[in-house]
């Protein structure tokens, strides 16, 4: 029998909760302002969706067709860690061919686990702790998150509904400090539609240059322009080797669920993002990649359709908005209308979460999105003409009772 003075003392400096265990950055960072909007509006069968930002059109039979051969074929192996080398060869034409620029396959190209791990990568391959971002917001919600995780202070560099969003020259100057490191740029935007010209990003150009700045170019929605082509910010002059560009299948292509994307740049910094994905994913799905490559062999056309589709929706929603009293820029790309609410007197959070809860129509908030957000409410055009058009009805029976109120 063990006496009272041999008995093990007491820990006196265990946690008191689970979560005590995790790191700062971890507990700092806060949920996504998205996923509670979609919790709200989860199990409801009356509720139309205007805030998922995805196709709702299926992935094409053919691309799928591809895949599922190749599963057939017991294709179910590791690939290359930087991807499948026809997968790269195709991505490096596609974007020579579409958006003017060159990059090697060989080392100029990284295939990743969506756009979103090549942003990831991108922000832990360049941060030293300390080091600040520059992200003109609003803007898409995860690159300040991200930024922190990696020891970075993110920035915020505001845009504004009067210059249609885009980011202009004496507000990016502005915002640069001598510890100012990385520029993150995503046209056309989520969330405001917003896109850049070849004029607009040459004072851009000209400040990343004198102030010695890396860019990350998220141009996901490249394909989802619907005015002047798409501009990749590395095809202007001098910006190719301090740009990394990121993009991907998952909207242009419908293939959101395949979580396929890819990062282009200079070698160096291609060299390092592919250590990080060798230790992390090791590779994309070799499912995913073979989708991928059918798409840009053989889908562009379907593509063009389903482009041609959200620019229709794309002026049913602007007008719809313009009706009911809403003050909507029209966006150039992407597909997302980004409505401003400020005449209704209420705060994007109270317009959303009241929209949901009396006429049953889901939409984000814009403060979530960062500077500027606040006062405008982000809704997806990615879904059918019924819903858009009894989604801008229902909506404008709420403007319509604030106004009487």
């Amino acid at each position: 029998m063990i006496k009272d003075e041999e008995k093990q003392p007491e820990i006196s400096n265990r946690r008191q909760s689970m979560a005590e265990y995790l790191s700062p950055k971890a507990r700092a960072i806060k949920p996504s302002g998205i996923r509670k909007f979609f919790d709200l509006a989860s199990g409801r069968k009356d509720i139309i969706t205007l805030g998922v930002g995805e196709p709702d059109f299926v992935t094409p039979w053919h691309v799928r067709e591809a895949c599922v051969y190749s599963l057939e074929m017991g294709k179910t192996q590791y690939t290359s860690n930087a991807g499948m080398p026809e997968l790269r060869e195709e991505i490096g034409l596609y974007l020579h061919n579409n958006f003017d620029v060159t990059y090697d396959p060989a080392k100029e190209i990284l295939v990743t686990v969506g756009g979103s791990e090549a942003i990831d990568l991108a922000l832990r391959a360049l941060i030293t702790p300390g080091d600040e971002i520059l992200i003109p917001e609003p803007c898409y919600i995860s690159y300040s998150p991200i930024t922190a995780l990696s020891g970075g202070v993110a920035v915020g560099v505001e845009t504004f509904s009067k210059d249609n969003f885009k980011l202009k020259a004496e507000t990016l100057k502005a915002a640069i400090t001598p510890r100012s490191k990385v520029l993150v740029l995503c046209y056309p935007s989520n969330p405001t539609g917003g896109t850049m010209s070849y004029e607009d990003w040459l004072p851009i150009a000209k400040i990343v240059e004198e102030n010695d700045l890396i860019v990350i170019s998220d141009e996901i929605y490249a394909e989802l322009s619907y005015g002047d082509k798409h501009v990749s910010f590395a095809s202007i002059p001098g910006m190719k080797d301090r740009t990394i560009l990121v993009s991907g299948f998952s909207k242009a292509f419908a293939m959101t669920g395949w979580r396929m994307g890819y990062a282009c740049g200079h070698e160096d910094l291609i060299a390092a993002m592919l250590k990080i994905h060798q230790f992390t994913v090791m590779c994309a799905p070799v499912m995913g990649q073979v989708a991928a490559l059918e798409a840009l062999r053989n889908g562009l056309e379907e593509k063009d359709r389903m482009v041609e589709s959200y620019n229709q929706r794309r002026r049913l929603v602007v007008s719809g908005f313009r009706e009911i009293g809403l003050e909507c820029h029209e966006p150039q790309g992407a597909f997302y209308a980004f409505p401003s609410i400020k005449s209704t007197g209420l705060s994007s959070d109270q317009f959303a979460t009241r929209l949901l809860n009396e006429h049953s129509v889901a939409a984000v908030p814009g403060d979530v999105f960062g500077l500027g957000g606040e006062g405008y409410l982000r809704c997806s055009y990615a879904t059918s003409v019924s819903q858009l058009t009894e989604a801008i009805e229902r909506m404008g029976a709420f403007v319509r009772k604030l106004k009487g109120e």
